[in-house]
């Protein structure tokens, strides 16, 4: 049986001009709709920022809790200093933005001297402010695992927003070493 064909340059050319077309449709109708998403998207987007830095903390608490024990205490939790990778918010004693490290705290005065072996480091995401909410550039852990002296406490929250904004968290770890994280209405920690 004879099937009539079109020629396949004809048939490709009818393709390619219809894609084009519906091809540009496409792009136009999608760069208005990213104009009209875009700024919902930045909340979320800090959000998340403050989530994997709060995520961060926490498992360098865990961490070094269980180096402290290991080690029979020797542990510090030191903050990186401002200007670290070009992160400039960590103007204050207490605030952690650009990250920090956990080190063998050799002569155990709780902080994180340049000769002391650097077991952890973290640099945090961008654009988020961690400031603590008492204490200043080093956590000292001793050798159960705690912290030396008064329960810690993190506030977590986008660059340059308060602790109101939604994707704002507390991170708070008290002296018998319970680590928790509390959501905006609950900043700062209590103990």
């Amino acid at each position: 049986m004879h099937t009539h064909h079109h020629p396949p340059s004809q048939a490709w050319h009818l393709v390619a001009g219809f894609t084009t077309i519906e091809l540009m449709v496409t792009v136009s109708i999608l760069a208005v709709l990213m104009a009209l998403a875009a700024p919902s998207f930045i909340p979320l987007i800090e959000s998340w920022r403050v989530r994997q830095a709060t995520e961060q903390l926490q498992s360098t608490l865990n961490y070094a809790r269980s180096e402290a024990i290991k080690r029979g205490g020797q542990v510090a939790i030191h903050k990186l200093p401002n200007n670290t990778n070009g992160c400039t918010s960590a103007t204050d004693t207490r605030d952690w933005g650009c990250g920090w490290i956990v080190c063998h705290d050799t002569n155990s005065n709780g902080v994180c001297n340049p000769n002391e072996p650097v077991l952890q480091r973290i640099d945090t995401p961008a654009k988020v402010q961690v400031s603590r909410t008492g204490g200043g550039v080093s956590i000292k852990i001793n050798r159960w695992g705690l912290v030396d002296g008064t329960y810690l406490g993190f506030n977590l929250v986008p660059l340059d927003k308060s602790t109101n904004h939604p994707g704002a968290r507390g991170l708070c770890m008290s002296s018998g070493g319970r680590i928790r994280v509390i959501p905006p209405e609950d900043i700062p920690c209590t103990g």
